[in-house]
């Protein structure tokens, strides 16, 4: 008899990365229009990867089908 497979959400899998330690990490919001009126130090901090923490690390990390 089949059982259902799980699926990985592919919206999550586009937005994190997981790195060989376990760690989940994903860039930060609001970096892709109008960015001419935005602080430029802000930018360059929205350019690097931002670690997820916490329960909603947990959750990401079931959309994208780990453990």
């Amino acid at each position: 008899m089949a059982k259902n497979k799980q699926r990985t959400r592919k919206s999550a899998a586009k937005r994190f990365r997981v790195t060989p330690k376990g760690k989940v990490l994903n860039r930060g919001q609001g970096f892709r229009h109008l960015r001419s009126k935005k602080n430029k130090r802000w930018l360059r901090g929205m350019k690097k990867m931002r670690e997820v923490t916490g329960s909603y690390k947990k959750k990401v990390l079931k959309m994208l089908g780990r453990k």
